[in-house]
């Protein structure tokens, strides 16, 4: 699976007054690489490109140029599971990412106790949406390549 195209206008825009949280939140995700998902360096570059969307206004998925979240879950599926596993309220990725990296350095940001009872829980969670199809899209499909079949040994 590979990364979405890197926003470089994002980069270039916030480098400077927030280059700190695209690498926290690139160590976040590389905390969580499945290394069957592919190649280290890959991995890297989609926690990075990831990191810098985040920089953007809209929601993570829109700010990766994606058609819907659906592609965005799948991608963090795909590279990240061990983490989109914590997500357990699908809480949108931005505050989910930031609510994560908040809570280990033992930063409290939100009102409420849980996160049921916030009258801010609408701006957090994702509301259901309606169906529409998937696009496909080349790269949400794993490529051969980062399939690693099992070593087969030669008959004797």
């Amino acid at each position: 699976m590979h990364p979405p195209p890197l926003r470089t206008d994002l980069l270039t825009q916030h480098q400077a007054a927030r280059g700190d949280e695209v690498e926290d939140v690139s160590a976040l995700l590389m905390h969580h690489f499945e290394p069957s998902a592919g190649s280290p360096e890959a991995a890297r570059a989609v926690a990075h490109t990831v990191a810098v969307a985040c920089l953007g206004d809209n929601h993570l998925w829109q700010d990766l140029l994606f058609e819907n979240r659906q592609q965005l879950n799948a991608l963090l599926r795909h590279w990240f599971p061990s983490l989109v596993a914590k997500n357990t309220g699908d809480m949108k990725w931005k505050k989910f990412f930031y609510r994560q990296l908040c809570e280990a350095a033992e930063v409290l940001i939100c009102k409420s106790p849980s996160c049921e009872v916030c009258t801010d829980y609408v701006q957090c969670f994702e509301t259901p949406e309606p169906a529409r199809p998937t696009p496909a899209v080349a790269w949400l499909t794993p490529l051969p390549s980062t399939v690693h079949p099992a070593p087969q040994r030669p008959m004797n």
